[in-house]
């Protein structure tokens, strides 16, 4: 297929049927990087309040680089990859710090900001300032592996580079706003995962997969690396209507974010030998028994079940800030950052 034709025809489909969503409505680069920044990994119907939440907080690069990093976090809560969130301060720190408040103008220098890699720095790029780059996330990846029949595997550097050349052999020079927006929307509407609504598509007679029935074999994504269990023992000190807590300072997940005493363990274990085993808990229960242990909580991060259980301890005494904790009152814990894993058991019974 010509790739001016499929350049115009995905152009001419997503005027007249795209979702209007308010950062199609500017060409702001803070406003254009913020939505990408939330929409990685989230849906739109998610990411959206998020977005409007934010904005409405923080409606300029320089009013996100001078809040707290706790406060950005408790936004964040539920959007998960909380990378994400930290990245995001971490870059408008450094617009306003080495960029006078602006963004940088090429896709080259977008990607040496913090956080942001090919595919935001090239939806910056093309929708802000216009430069003929494509962009190329997983709507990208399936619309031209369908369409122009391509069984690279898109888990490996060699399969995404074959999708970035051919994407970019296709980015409209003159209208590379509009491409790059209507071949995510595409993606995102008609060429979906599962059941893609072939029937009714502009390219259903030129497509390689419409004509030779590979739509659910496209595109290739074979991942090598095995998602790994963890098993969380979660000890939930009372005392008084508070809660202890600490913040998580550990290179592993949730950085930056609130939980309780843990105890992790290789494989699953009863409570009873949890408590055996860790002196701490062993002194504080000896003369009193868990208030609660919870039914078992599965949480799925990337690469990792966690299995989690939770032992609510009622009147402990002590603050034990010399293991990170401390008591919090109800409105105190309302605002920390927590992970959902947290704020569902919270939630489950009646703490927030």
């Amino acid at each position: 297929m010509d790739s001016r034709y499929f350049s115009l025809k995905i152009v001419e489909w997503y005027e007249q049927h795209h979702r209007k969503l308010p950062w199609r409505e500017t060409k702001d680069p803070y406003l254009i990087w913020f939505s990408e920044v939330i929409l990685q990994q989230t849906r739109v119907s998610q990411g959206l309040p998020y977005y409007s939440k934010f904005v409405e907080r923080y409606p300029t690069v320089n009013d996100l680089a001078v809040a707290k990093e706790q406060e950005i976090l408790r936004l964040w809560q539920g959007l998960g990859y909380y990378t994400r969130a930290r990245n995001l301060y971490k870059c408008a720190k450094e617009v306003v710090r080495e960029y006078d408040s602006r963004f940088p103008r090429s896709f080259s220098a977008l990607k040496n900001l913090p956080g942001i890699g090919d595919y935001t720095a090239a939806a910056i790029a093309s929708i802000s300032f216009l430069e003929p780059v494509a962009v190329v996330d997983g709507n990208v990846f399936r619309v031209l592996s369908r369409v122009f029949g391509v069984d690279k595997n898109i888990s490996t550097p060699g399969g995404k580079k074959s999708f970035r050349d051919l994407a970019n052999t296709l980015v409209a020079n003159t209208q590379p706003d509009l491409y790059n927006q209507a071949i995510m929307e595409f993606g995102a509407l008609q060429c979906i995962p599962k059941k893609p609504k072939c029937n009714d598509c502009i390219f259903q007679k030129n497509c390689v997969a419409n004509q030779q029935g590979l739509q659910s074999l496209l595109p290739v994504n074979i991942k090598s690396r095995k998602s790994r269990a963890r098993y969380f023992y979660y000890f939930v000190f009372a005392n008084k209507k508070r809660i202890a807590m600490k913040k998580r300072n550990t290179k592993d997940i949730w950085h930056g974010l609130y939980d309780f005493q843990l105890i992790e363990t290789r494989r699953s274990q009863s409570v009873l030998k949890v408590i055996q085993e860790n002196s701490l808990i062993r002194r504080i229960l000896k003369e009193r028994k868990p208030v609660l242990v919870s039914k078992q909580y599965k949480h799925v991060v990337t690469h990792q079940n966690i299995h989690a259980k939770f032992i609510l301890i009622d009147d402990v005494q002590g603050s034990y800030t010399e293991r990170g904790l401390k008591f919090y009152s109800k409105q105190q814990i309302t605002r920390l950052p927590k992970p959902t894993l947290i704020q569902r058991f919270l939630i489950d019974h009646n703490i927030l």
